[in-house]
């Protein structure tokens, strides 16, 4: 029978993504069925408890408490592992002297010891993250959030402060964003360049960026919004003052704008701020259809034709030779990013395939309705509770891909594979180490990379481990999905 340990420290926090690199070296120990490494606010206890790791003493945790959660096969290993997490909460940060080691603790302290920053990023519990963006705001400072599980009345109450401020509120889940060519977040190394970009996707960002590096283009900057900015409560109101800032801004000469579909009233508004610049404009609204834009506007069905609108040329795709498998034979999709995930829904609706998925766009089912085709961002909550993102760990993905191999009738799997910095540091060789843990029928594997070979991992290292294990890498999500469903007889 399985041990739950848990122990508490009391008024202690730590940064949200190093606690979920924590909780993952925890939970990758030899005997643990299961760790989780969090701040104790109500969301984060029941992901515990979800997840199977939380006891009494968890749970008597204020939000302001560290929680450190095991279970693990004996008392033993459990009790070993608790040492292990405090033994890596404790470890002397890298670099030299006392004054290396010294971090700012409050908003007001950073402020003084670095006067000339203009940004600050917020990555807390959602509980107290909206307090720390409004003492940002307050300091001149624009802001950046990554933390999510924000209620929606405080990011609107921020935005309005921020705008009334002339300061940036990106976010809150806002996971991507380069500024003056600094990366930020879950971001890649992109050359500088002329196109500016506006998105409420993280992966979105990512995907046109890279493609447009990946073909001799650059980024001015790109702006992250947040998921919700487009939603009818929040009205837009980043995208729109990002719009105003890459249109005053003379190093950008083109703008390209990546959302899921829109709040319609939303969707007009920004286009009718579209309509008022003399730049051209690329429309990425992915899933969406019979989007009337402005004259200097063109509307992008997926992300390739974002990138390739953008450069104002076609780029070159990546096909490696794949076999076609026979017709009729179900295609699984999981990815680590949301809007690929979308981007693939597009692409299968447009083909005239029902959809089965839990990222909803327009004409998609529900993930429990069958379905030839299934399509499951496993970067929701649902598939993350207790663990890190699969971005992050690639691991959240073995379980539902070892089914997907073995489950009858399957022909194809898409997959993506994310780099960048937060990225896990070699995502390919954990797909090519997982795939050699199971025994599947001939399912054919539809790889697509998003990054570039400045990247920590390097798109060219990447794709040759994938290559050397016989899997197809394609360079775009758009291309991986459609030689998939080709492969089962589906033409796209």
């Amino acid at each position: 029978m399985s041990t739950i340990i848990n122990e508490v420290r009391r008024g202690t926090y730590l940064d949200s993504v190093a606690l979920m690199r924590l909780s993952r070296a925890v939970a990758g120990l030899d005997g643990v069925e299961e760790a989780g490494v969090m701040m104790g606010t109500p969301a984060n206890q029941r992901i515990m408890d979800d997840a199977g790791v939380l006891d009494a003493t968890g749970k008597s945790a204020a939000p302001g408490d560290l929680v450190i959660a095991v279970r693990a096969k004996t008392p033993a290993i459990a009790a070993a592992a608790i040492v292990e997490a405090k033994r890596l909460l404790d470890a002397p940060k890298t670099g030299s002297g006392a004054a290396s080691n010294w971090a700012p603790r409050t908003i007001r302290a950073a402020v003084a010891a670095t006067p000339g920053a203009n940004i600050a990023l917020i990555s807390v519990a959602g509980t107290f993250a909206a307090a720390e963006a409004e003492k940002a705001l307050n300091r001149g400072l624009n802001v950046m959030m990554f933390s999510d599980n924000v209620p929606i009345a405080d990011e609107v109450r921020l935005k309005h402060l921020a705008r009334e401020r002339g300061l940036l509120m990106m976010g809150p889940d806002c996971g991507t964003a380069i500024i003056n060519g600094t990366p930020l977040g879950f971001a890649n190394v992109i050359p500088g360049g002329d196109i500016g970009i506006v998105g409420a996707s993280g992966t979105g960002i990512q995907e046109v960026s890279c493609l447009i590096a990946n073909n001799g283009g650059g980024i001015s900057h790109a702006i992250g919004t947040g998921g919700r900015d487009l939603k009818a409560d929040v009205g837009g109101i980043t995208t729109l003052m990002a719009i105003d800032l890459l249109d005053a801004d003379p190093a950008t000469k083109h703008i390209v704008i990546i959302s899921k579909p829109p709040a319609k009233d939303v969707a007009a508004k920004v286009l009718a701020r579209v309509a008022q610049s003399k730049k051209p404009f690329t429309i990425c609204f992915v899933g969406g259809r019979d989007v009337e834009v402005p004259p200097n506007a063109w509307f992008a069905a997926t992300l390739t034709d974002a990138a390739e609108n953008a450069l104002g040329r076609r780029i070159g795709t990546l096909v490696p030779d794949t076999a076609l498998g026979p017709k009729g034979l179900a295609v699984r999709g999981l990815f680590a990013g949301g809007t690929l995930c979308a981007e693939a829904q597009a692409i299968c609706l447009a083909a005239g395939q029902p959809v089965a998925s839990n990222v909803p766009i327009p004409g998609a089912l529900g993930a429990d309705h069958p379905s030839a085709v299934t399509l499951i961002d496993l970067g929701d909550d649902e598939y993350t509770q207790g663990r890190p993102h699969p971005m992050i760990e690639p691991a959240v993905r073995d379980a539902p891909l070892h089914a997907a191999l073995k489950e009858p009738g399957v022909g194809a799997v898409i997959l993506d594979v994310v780099l960048g910095f937060g990225a896990s540091a070699n995502p390919a060789g954990h797909l090519v180490q997982s795939l050699a843990k199971v025994k599947s029928n001939k399912v054919g594997l539809f790889v697509s990379i998003v990054g570039t070979d400045g990247d920590p991992q390097g798109t060219a290292s990447q794709r040759q481990i994938l290559a050397d294990a016989g899997i197809a890498v394609f360079t775009s999500n758009a291309a991986a999905t459609r030689a998939a469903l080709h492969s089962v007889g589906i033409k796209a």
